[in-house]
């Protein structure tokens, strides 16, 4: 008998850990499998992070900390807005959680009504609707193709918010698109969302530091719109840091506030040990974080490279973060013996069981006709794992 909640049994399991596990299974078959599907970066966490956190250890940091975070944490993320961003921020207007995922479910917990609308940009990344689902939310969902580079525009937007919007997810650098909107495309959706004081913006901005156009623009820099602004960010992908669960919100004191009480009958503050080991990450040597996105543009132009060379493939140049996003639809219903590719899932499947690569299927992404690779994984992976996709692709019509 099933007695589960309805809340769950509208979730959806998430597809990029499920073809990671599934990838996984293979692997402990004794299958070479090369796992493209999984959104963290490849690099050990820098030195002097591991050593801030044996000393949290050593000194004791095994209490709980504040709800929102330890004061020196929070001081060191207001410093990194001020120094990285230029923006003013105090201590009182950051709340650290457990991942960035956290901060984006306690922002949509606290602010959304049932029946409210969210609006959100396609392809996107996957737990966004889901997290409107358990707010008992509407996702309402803005479709960008690849021809306009997976970025949606001023009009397009215009044109989905009602009265019942209530918020926007706007995430740049994207997962799962690697497209990055540059300061002039976000004056336009600002001067757009000026008109609807009602909307708060949730500025996905956890891929900043991958960026491969230069300085990272936020929506936030507008004046219009900056005091319903909540910016997420956290240390898991600038600083591969992604099992030390540190995410934190920049916004609007109400909002923080609300979040604050939330996350104090949910989880309380996030790890202690995790916390001074951020602080460390932000305060400390910046180094390692640009030779890590050095190494990742090294990887789009290759994986770019090889990926125009597979028939069939269309595909853009992401500026930022780690994910290729190759619209791949031209495949769509040819086979290879007794098996048929009807869609982006079936065709994920295809290149696991016969390639030997795991990538994760568009569908989950609002995007079914793209699959997303994930290039956080060493050049000879890449090159092995192209030429793997292409010759599994080449059998099938």
């Amino acid at each position: 008998m099933n007695q589960l909640s309805d809340r769950l049994n509208s979730l959806s399991p998430s597809e990029t850990l499920a073809m990671s596990q599934k990838s996984n299974e293979l692997k402990a078959q004794g299958i070479d499998v090369i796992n493209l599907s999984v959104g963290e970066p490849d690099f050990n966490t820098p030195d002097h992070i591991k050593e801030a956190a044996k000393k949290a250890v050593d000194d004791n940091y095994s209490r709980y900390s504040p709800v929102p975070g330890y004061p020196a944490l929070r001081e060191a993320i207001v410093k990194k807005l001020k120094k990285e961003n230029d923006m003013e921020f105090t201590a009182a207007q950051i709340l650290c959680s457990n991942g960035a995922k956290q901060s984006v479910c306690n922002v949509l917990m606290v602010l959304v009504n049932p029946g409210d609308e969210v609006i959100i940009p396609a392809p996107y990344w996957v737990s966004y609707p889901e997290m409107v689902k358990l707010a008992e939310g509407k996702s309402i969902i803005v479709h960008a193709g690849i021809e306009q580079d997976f970025k949606i525009t001023p009009e397009q937007l215009d044109a989905a918010i009602t009265s019942k919007t209530k918020a926007l997810i706007l995430c740049s650098p994207s997962n799962p698109t690697g497209s990055v909107y540059t300061k002039e495309e976000l004056a336009g959706l600002a001067a757009i969302l000026a008109k609807h004081p009602q909307v708060i913006i949730i500025a996905d901005e956890i891929y900043e530091h991958i960026n491969y156009i230069g300085k990272h623009q936020s929506i936030a820099q507008f004046p219009e719109v900056r005091e319903r602004v909540v910016i997420v960010n956290g240390v898991s992908k600038a600083y591969a840091m992604t099992g030390w669960r540190i995410g934190f919100i920049a916004g609007p004191q109400w909002i923080v506030s609300a979040c604050n009480k939330l996350q104090g009958q949910y989880t309380s503050g996030p790890c202690s040990v995790s916390q001074k080991a951020a602080e460390a990450a932000y305060v400390g040597d910046q180094a390692p974080v640009e030779e890590m996105r050095k190494a990742f543009e090294r990887r789009r132009d290759l994986i770019v490279k090889l990926a125009k060379e597979v028939p069939g493939f269309e595909v853009n140049v992401p500026q930022g973060a780690f994910y290729l996003f190759p619209k791949c639809d031209s495949y769509y219903g040819k086979s290879a013996g007794e098996r048929k590719i009807n869609d982006a899932g079936d065709l994920a499947m295809y290149l696991l069981e016969e390639g030997h690569v795991a990538c994760v299927g568009g569908t989950a992404f609002g995007a079914p006709d793209c699959i997303r690779m994930s290039y956080a994984t060493s050049d000879e992976n890449i090159v092995e794992a192209m030429r793997r996709i292409k010759e599994a692709l080449a059998r099938l019509s």
